[in-house]
């Protein structure tokens, strides 16, 4: 088993995929350990879920910096503090800078409800209905300075039905969410995952341009 990955994990809200994510650390084989949950809101309840499991919070408001590159200068500080292997982004709501995605390359995850390249940004359920798509789903990648274009690493694919809406759409990409997500941290704390100049690399294997593929 590999030595134990140190994870730091980003949000701003309720932290659904943090809970799977800790979830999947109690296996008792895992080699990951969430050493700190940080939020730009101090009221999100994520920062709760983390303190109900022993693990440390910060929290850091961004309308107390005079812009974007202060705020990040100051989270990589705390970021920093812990000495992780990996910062996991999970609904952190802010646009980062460039200077701070470069600070992480290779070490910096995120997860989005769509298959990208379809529907960056927000309001994606909506989108994928109104487009009549027929699949929808949700994207682990790597992140890099073009917003949800970084390098995918695995994608869920789930069928769009007649009569979904936004929130159910929206419910069973979650589930899907908290699935792909504690197994791609699992994945680079194993050190079977990694980012190339060419792409992600999945056990020396460069990844196909839509990642490795689930569907169900």
């Amino acid at each position: 088993m590999s030595a134990t990955c140190d994870v730091v994990v980003l949000l701003s809200g309720t932290g659904s995929n943090l809970q799977a994510l800790i979830d999947s650390t109690r296996t008792g084989d895992s080699p990951v350990r969430i050493a700190a949950v940080i939020s730009n809101r101090a009221d999100a309840y994520g920062l709760q879920r983390a303190r109900d499991a022993g693990i440390d919070t910060r929290s850091l408001d961004h309308k107390a910096f005079e812009g974007r590159e202060a705020f990040d200068a100051a989270l990589i500080e705390r970021i920093d503090a812990f000495n992780p292997k990996l910062v996991v982004l999970a609904g952190f709501m802010r646009i980062l800078s460039a200077g701070f995605v470069r600070h992480y390359q290779g070490r910096l995850l995120n997860i989005h409800p769509s298959l990208l390249p379809k529907y960056k940004g927000l309001h994606t359920h909506q989108r994928a209905l109104e487009a009549g798509d027929t699949e929808h789903g949700c994207s682990v990648h790597f992140v890099t300075e073009e917003l949800d274009g970084g390098p995918l690493v695995v994608q869920a694919v789930i069928p769009v039905e007649l009569q979904d809406s936004p929130q159910s759409l929206a419910q069973r990409v979650h589930a899907q969410e908290h699935l792909i997500y504690p197994m791609a941290v699992r994945w680079f704390a194993e050190g079977r995952l990694s980012l190339s100049e060419q792409g992600a690399l999945l056990d020396d294997t460069l990844l196909a341009a839509s990642g490795h593929l689930i569907r169900t």
